[in-house]
C-alpha cells in the first residue's frame, strides 16, 4: 500500500498530537465565529452560561449546548447562516417530508472544502486520477449528486452525471462508458443489479471495480450480496447535509473496517441518546458533530440521530466510526422491543429464495402494534421455497430480536423500487 500512502494529503499525514492541536485551534475559532455571527448560537451559549473562550481543551466542548434539526427548522431559511447573503454561492436543502426542510448554505471556501473531502474519500475508496466515476446519486437540492460530482472532478476523475432513475439507461451507460467507480445508494445499487440480470447481462462482467455507497444504513450482509453479485469492492461513505454533505467520513478499501472520520474538519462525539452525556470511545450511542472549518453554516454539537461508536484509526490516524446500525428516530418499538430495519435486513439477506428487497408494514391490531415483513421472492423460488422462507424469517426474528412478526413473501418486482433513499418502514397505523 506504499503507493496509496504516497497520495495522502497534508491533513491525513498529521500525527495524533498534531491533529489534536489543530482540532482545538479550529474548534475555538469555530465557536467564536458562531457566537459572533449567529444569534441562535449567541443566545444558546449565553443561556448555557458558556462563551467561546471557555473552551481551553477538546473536552470542554461537552459544556456547550447541542444543536438539533428542530433548531435548524425553527431558524428556516437563513437564520443559521454566519456570513452575509452575498457570500453564499450555493444552497442545498433536505426534503422536508417531516416538516420544514433544513436549508444549508455554502461559501466558495465551503464548496472547495467539500470537494476536497469527497476527493479524499474517493481516493480512500480506491479511486485515482483518471478514473471514470458513474454518479447515480440524485442531483438537485439533495447533496449526494453534486457532492460526489465535484469531489470526483477535484480528484481528477471523469464524471458521468447519471443521477437517479432511468435504470435501463444507466445499465447501458455502464456498459458503454466503462466506469471503474459507481457512487450510489446501496438500495438503488440492488435495483441496478436486478436490471442487469433482467437484460441478461452478467453484472460481474462490467468495468466497475469499486462501489461507494451511502445516504442510508446498510449491513455487512448487503455488502456481501453486492460484492458477490457484482465482483467489486463495496465501501461506505458518510455525510449529512447539515454538516456538509457526503464526505464527512469514508471507509478505506484496504481495510473495510469502519469509516475514518475526517477529524481535521469535523469533530465527532458519541453521546447517550437519552441523557446527552458524552460516552467514551468504544461505547455505542448517538453521533454528534461539530464543524471546525465551515464558514456559511457552521454547526456546534449537531445531533445526527445516527447510532454508532468511535474506534481507533487503522488505515488513517483519524478515528473510525462503525457502520451506522440505525437511527434513533427510525427505531420501531414493537410491544416493548426495540427493532431496527437493519436487523431485519440481515435476516432477509441470509434467507434462501428471497431477494434483497423488503419493507416493514406497521399496523395496529386492537390496542397493540403489529409488524409485517414483506419480502420479494427470487425469480426461481418455488411455492415450497417461499413458504420455507417465510417460516425461516419469522423464526429468526423471534429468536434474535425477541418479537413475533408476520411475514409475506411477495412476487418479484412487487415492492416499490427506490432511486434514492429507500422507504423501509410503511406506517399504516393511522
Amino acid at each position: 500500500m506504499a503507493g496509496a500512502q504516497d497520495l495522502l494529503d497534508a491533513g491525513e499525514r498529521l500525527d495524533a498530537e498534531a491533529l489534536r492541536e489543530l482540532q482545538l485551534e479550529r474548534l475555538r475559532a469555530s465557536l467564536r465565529h458562531t457566537y459572533e455571527r449567529v444569534p441562535f448560537y449567541r443566545e444558546a451559549f449565553d443561556k448555557a452560561g458558556v462563551r467561546p473562550e471557555d473552551c481551553t481543551t477538546l473536552a470542554d466542548l461537552a459544556r456547550f449546548p447541542f444543536t438539533t434539526k428542530g433548531d435548524l427548522r425553527a431558524n428556516y431559511p437563513y437564520g443559521m447562516f454566519a456570513v452575509p447573503q452575498d457570500r453564499i454561492r450555493r444552497i442545498h436543502a433536505s426534503s422536508g417530508t417531516t416538516g420544514r426542510p433544513t436549508v444549508v448554505g455554502y461559501t466558495d471556501g465551503d464548496l472547495s472544502l467539500w470537494a476536497d473531502m469527497v476527493a479524499r474519500s474517493i481516493r480512500a475508496a480506491g479511486g485515482r486520477p483518471g478514473d471514470t466515476v458513474h454518479v447515480a446519486y440524485g442531483y438537485g437540492l439533495f447533496t449526494g449528486g453534486l457532492g460526489a460530482h465535484y469531489g470526483a472532478e477535484r480528484l481528477g476523475c471523469t464524471v458521468v452525471p447519471a443521477s437517479g432513475g432511468m435504470t435501463a439507461r444507466q445499465v447501458q451507460l455502464i456498459q458503454d462508458l466503462k466506469p471503474g467507480i459507481i457512487m450510489v445508494t446501496p438500495s438503488y445499487m440492488l435495483t441496478l443489479l436486478d436490471e442487469f440480470e433482467r437484460q441478461g447481462v452478467d453484472p460481474r462482467s462490467t468495468s466497475l471495480r469499486v462501489g461507494i455507497f451511502g445516504a442510508e444504513p446498510w449491513t455487512e450482509q448487503m455488502r456481501q450480496e453486492i460484492e458477490g453479485r457484482f465482483a467489486i469492492d463495496a465501501v461506505d461513505i458518510y455525510g449529512l447535509s447539515e454538516v456538509i454533505g457526503p464526505g464527512v467520513a469514508q471507509e478505506c478499501v484496504e481495510t473495510k473496517d469502519g469509516l475514518h472520520i475526517w477529524e481535521d474538519h469535523f469533530y465527532p462525539e458519541i453521546v447517550d441518546p437519552i441523557t446527552g452525556e458524552v460516552l467514551p470511545d468504544g461505547e455505542e450511542g448517538e453521533l454528534v458533530f461539530t464543524s471546525l472549518t465551515k464558514e456559511a453554516m457552521p454547526v456546534i454539537r449537531y445531533r445526527t440521530r445516527d447510532l454508532t461508536r468511535l474506534l481507533p484509526g487503522t488505515a488513517r490516524v483519524f478515528r473510525r466510526m462503525e457502520k451506522i446500525t440505525g437511527r434513533s428516530d427510525d427505531m420501531v418499538i414493537l410491544r416493548g422491543v426495540n427493532l431496527f430495519p437493519t436487523q431485519i435486513e440481515e435476516i432477509v439477506l441470509r434467507t434462501p429464495g428471497v431477494a434483497p428487497h423488503f419493507q416493514l408494514h406497521l399496523t395496529r391490531e386492537g390496542r397493540l402494534d403489529a409488524l409485517t415483513v414483506r419480502a420479494e421472492a427470487r425469480t426461481d423460488a418455488t411455492r415450497e421455497t417461499r413458504d420455507a422462507a417465510a417460516r425461516s424469517i419469522a423464526t429468526a426474528v423471534k429468536d434474535s430480536i425477541g418479537v413475533t412478526v408476520a411475514v409475506e413473501i411477495v412476487d418479484p418486482e412487487t415492492l416499490e423500487r427506490s432511486v434514492g433513499k429507500i422507504r423501509r418502514i410503511v406506517d399504516l397505523r393511522g
